[in-house]
């Protein structure tokens, strides 16, 4: 039995990568878009150039999707400041004792 609080992790998942793709076409777009780094000409003047969008494009949405899922899980986590964490913390006194350095030129 599952609390009904506890989200449905597989939809959870499958959303925010969804998101983190779709953000990642953005971000592609707006590298293409705005010719960072001369990588527009790039793309289009070699054969491979759709093959180099689409690995852009699945890599880095393999990457915001996992942000994605991540912060979303980290949101949804719950907080437990109401729980005692073992009182007032005490100063202790310790000891230490310093050694005099030579120095060797």
């Amino acid at each position: 039995m599952r609390p009904k609080n506890e989200p449905d992790l597989m939809r959870l998942y499958l959303r925010h990568c969804a998101i983190g793709f779709v953000l990642s076409a953005i971000f592609v777009g707006m590298i293409l878009w705005f010719n960072v780094a001369n990588l527009t000409h790039l793309v289009l003047s070699t054969d491979a150039g759709y093959l180099a969008i689409f690995l852009l494009w699945f890599f880095n949405g393999t990457v915001f999707g996992s942000v994605q899922f991540a912060v979303s899980l980290m949101l949804n986590a719950e907080n437990n400041d109401d729980e005692p964490r073992g009182g007032m913390p005490v100063p202790v006194r310790v000891p230490a004792q310093a050694r005099a350095e030579t120095r060797r030129i």
